[in-house]
């Protein structure tokens, strides 16, 4: 951040630690899910996060992961490539809860892979939320492609729910690999698809 730069902040919006403040890296790094889009996403999933696992595959300044423990997670982990970001990120989980929260810098479609292996091998499953940069930014013009082919080749045996947030102009498919997408929420140009393992819609 520049001298005479502000720092920009958000707030936690529920649970243990509701109202305290996070930092968020530069607008021009990354962008924060908006208040409206977390409020709603946690409304939604209530309890079911207490004493569960949640991974944030593009952490930012780690305002979704961050909720999740609030709200009862037993433990966040946050994938971050940008140094600025990551920066802000670990300065953000220090504040909050740092024993529940696991900050790996890197690329999330690499990163990703690692993490799940980890849970698979202490017989875990995560929530994952994946909110990539919008492919309107300059070099993410194949971003939902990706997202799609990661998804595709996640175990659903690791998985509770994924939620990809993503322009709203971007229709998600109804399927992607053993995923079924079974809600889509708009928010003005962002959206949130949900996606459970068809086996759980059994």
């Amino acid at each position: 951040m520049k001298r005479g730069e502000s720092q920009l902040t958000g707030r936690i919006l529920g649970g243990k630690y509701k109202g305290k403040k996070i930092k968020l890296p530069g607008k021009a790094v990354t962008r924060s899910s908006k208040a409206r889009l977390r409020k709603s996403l946690f409304d939604a999933l209530q309890f079911e996060i207490v004493d569960r696992n949640f991974i944030e595959m593009f952490g930012g300044s780690g305002s979704v992961g961050l909720e999740a423990v609030s709200r009862g997670a037993k433990r966040a982990w946050f994938i971050e490539a940008n140094t600025d970001s990551y920066a802000v990120l670990k300065e953000n989980c220090q504040a909050l809860d740092p024993a529940r929260c696991d900050v790996r810098m890197g690329d999330a479609f690499s990163v990703l892979p690692i993490i799940l292996e980890e849970l698979a091998k202490k017989g875990e499953k995560a929530y994952l939320y994946i909110d990539p940069p919008f492919s309107i930014r300059e070099g993410y013009e194949g971003i939902y492609k990706k997202v799609i082919g990661v998804i595709e080749g996640i175990d659903p045996a690791l998985i509770h729910r994924i939620v990809v947030e993503h322009m709203t102009a971007e229709v998600m498919p109804d399927r992607i690999g053993a995923f079924v997408k079974v809600k889509q929420k708009r928010f003005g140009k962002s959206s949130l698809s949900h996606y459970l393992p068809e086996e759980d819609l059994e």
